[in-house]
């Protein structure tokens, strides 16, 4: 029955399509107070779902007949051509980039999609004038494939219509196991042998704290006092590692270096020290992270300023400066080194 509606062109029957997002795109979605996606929703007569959770992914789940689907992504992708047009009225960029969206497809469905020898994907592309591009991979833990569309809102739309005609024709084969995002690692810190993790502004008492990652860490940056070095592993020293032992309770990060209550025999409010570390060049671009966000994540979260000296010729290393609270200065050295132990052993989700 559903494919003679497919062949007439009748296309009205129940459909579920997944989008995956950036943080930033479902905002705009979701609009000031959800008011952008509750008028989605009305207008288009589709269920609009958006996975919950800290993650900077975010699954946008679209579910209803066909035409209110495809009314529903008209509305997102004028959406995100009004969100492309404001921010080039703020930039010197003159070419006007496309629409993008990813779609969440089944692996079992992307060879339909493809076609023999890719005659589908071909057909697609030159009839809506899209562009559209299968991952070669499927996603992590999964059995679905990124389908990700660009182009003009309109050719979008008659992209999505094509796409959905083969998920009609060609259903999936066998059980999917959908793509789930994971949630964006949270760093743990460790103070007085128990593990925290940072939600926001607070530290929480992390709820596994027994897990092989966290031995691990506790083993490969063990605590010493302030000052003494620790070779996190052989050959190289990375200066020392977060010091005195701390009992921390859920309370806003300033928090956690402001109480003397936090942090035993230290003042009130301990004169401001500076300690010097030295990083191996090779390793200074995973303390800096893209466009700095990491170093800036650990200014933010220990309360210590941290300058980084620029290369100097000849030199394998850099010199990191770190000025603050004995208290700030140990977490800042402690997020280092948590940083550079994760680079080495591989172990990114520290």
């Amino acid at each position: 029955e559903m494919e003679s509606k497919v062949s007439e062109g009748g296309l009205n029957v129940t459909l579920t399509i997944r989008l995956l997002m950036h943080g930033k795109e479902v905002g705009s979605i979701i609009g000031k107070k959800g008011e952008t996606v509750k008028k989605m929703r009305e207008e288009s007569g589709a269920r609009i779902n958006i996975s919950e959770g800290n993650c900077p992914e975010r699954i946008v789940t679209i579910t209803g007949p066909t035409d209110a689907i495809f009314k529903a992504f008209a509305m997102i992708a004028y959406k995100f051509e009004e969100d492309i047009t404001n921010s080039m009225s703020n930039s010197t960029a003159t070419s006007k980039p496309p629409v993008t969206l990813r779609l969440v497809v089944p692996a079992s469905q992307c060879g339909s999609l493809i076609g023999k020898g890719g005659s589908k994907i071909k057909e697609i592309r030159e009839s809506t004038g899209a562009q559209v591009q299968v991952a070669g991979d499927m996603l992590p833990n999964s059995t679905e494939r990124a389908v990700t569309i660009s182009g003009t809102p309109d050719a979008i739309i008659q992209c999505v219509k094509q796409i959905c005609v083969v998920m009609l024709e060609s259903p999936p084969k066998g059980a999917t196991i959908p793509y789930r995002p994971k949630p964006a690692s949270t760093p743990v810190i460790f103070a007085g042998g128990q593990a925290y993790t940072i939600q926001g502004q607070y530290a929480i008492p992390h709820p596994d704290q027994l897990t092989k990652l966290h031995q691990l860490a506790m083993q490969q940056t063990p605590f010493t006092p302030l000052g003494q070095t620790t070779p996190a592993f052989p050959g190289r020293s990375l200066g020392s590692v977060a010091g005195k032992q701390r009992s921390f309770i859920a309370l806003p990060l300033p928090a956690l270096t402001m109480f003397p209550c936090i942090c035993p025999g230290l003042d009130a409010s301990p004169p401001a020290s500076t300690h010097e570390l030295t990083i191996p060049n090779d390793l200074i671009g995973c303390i800096i992270g893209r466009q700095g966000t990491k170093i800036n994540e650990i200014r933010q979260m220990s309360g210590a300023q941290i300058k980084i000296a620029n290369a100097t010729e000849g030199s394998s290393e850099r010199q990191i400066t770190i000025t603050g609270t004995p208290a700030n200065i140990s977490l800042a050295q402690y997020l280092i080194n948590a940083r550079l132990t994760s680079e080495v052993t591989g172990m990114g989700a520290l």
